[in-house]
């Protein structure tokens, strides 16, 4: 049996929380989901309309902020 627009499924595809990075050219959406397999973050990339994705496991997500941290750091001291 398929799921109605207004069925569980489509609340499957809310997010739990959503946070959006506004640049000059670029919006990011920060979105925290979760499936049958668990929570996980999928982080999209919209340029113009043109849209690029990622989904990060939620279990690997505090190693993604350390690197994005040293990564800041790095750039940090190039300055």
């Amino acid at each position: 049996m398929l799921d109605s627009p207004t069925g569980d499924h489509n609340m499957m595809n809310q997010p739990l929380y959503t946070e959006k990075i506004f640049t000059e050219r670029k919006v990011f959406f920060m979105d925290l989901k979760e499936n049958d397999r668990g929570r996980f973050l999928k982080i999209t990339e919209d340029v113009r309309g043109r849209r690029d994705t990622i989904m990060l496991p939620i279990e690997t997500l505090p190693e993604f902020i350390e690197a994005l941290h040293r990564v800041a750091e790095y750039e940090e001291e190039l300055d």
